[in-house]
């Protein structure tokens, strides 16, 4: 179990936060898009949807408004962190095929069984994976999936998913797929398969800006 948790950890959305509101501002290079990766857009709007699953799942899971509140008080980056899960996604996916990797719908179903056992059901193993991972009902079997993937790669590569051999294949997956993001949402490292925040000089600009205007 303890195995599966660290994948979940890598592949998973934690339960972050209150998202501020998108705009499908976009970027010069590709208006309207969060990420660009492999020249197919990852719309504002899907990163929106997205986003608003994981609330509704929450929501549905604390029924008590002012524990909902807290929850969502408790969160900060639930945008940013569902985009480079999104991201991550593909760079497994590309990584897992380039290595010959695939994953059957009775794996998944084996593991799922398996955690349920564990979780005390179906509920459970929801609720926990909603709690802990900021997955979704609806995603937990393509979060199963990926984590099979992952797994399954690392065995390929005669590694796990915390030795080089795991991260360089996740690696030289992102460079292939050009990932691109919306610089509202930070930058890709390449050698570390994982989003960076921006530096924004501009805010700082406009902060001093303002308070020079209003001295």
């Amino acid at each position: 179990m303890h195995r599966r948790r660290r994948t979940a950890l890598v592949l998973s959305t934690v339960i972050a936060a209150a998202a501020p509101a998108l705009t499908a501002c976009g970027n010069d290079a590709h208006p309207g898009a969060a990420a660009v990766v492999d020249g197919q857009r990852i719309t504002v709007a899907q990163l929106q949807s997205r986003v608003d699953e994981v609330r509704r799942a929450q929501r549905a899971a604390v029924p008590d408004a002012a524990q909902y509140e807290r929850v969502v008080a408790r969160t900060g980056t639930l945008a940013r962190d569902t985009l480079h899960q999104l991201v991550l996604n593909r760079v497994l996916d590309r990584a897992a095929r380039d290595a010959g990797v695939s994953v059957s719908r009775r794996e998944i179903q084996q593991m799922r069984t398996g955690l349920e056992r564990q979780a005390g059901g179906r509920k459970g193993l929801q609720t926990a994976w909603l709690q802990q991972y900021g997955v979704p009902p609806k995603r937990l079997d393509e979060n199963l999936r990926l984590q099979l993937e992952a797994q399954k790669l690392a065995t390929k590569l005669h590694a796990d998913t915390s030795q080089p051999a795991f991260w360089k294949a996740l690696s030289d997956a992102s460079r292939s797929l050009r990932i691109d993001l919306n610089p509202r949402y930070g930058s890709w490292d390449v050698q570390k398969s994982s989003r960076v925040e921006a530096k924004s000089p501009w805010l700082r600009e406009v902060s001093t800006q303002t308070t020079q205007q209003t001295a």
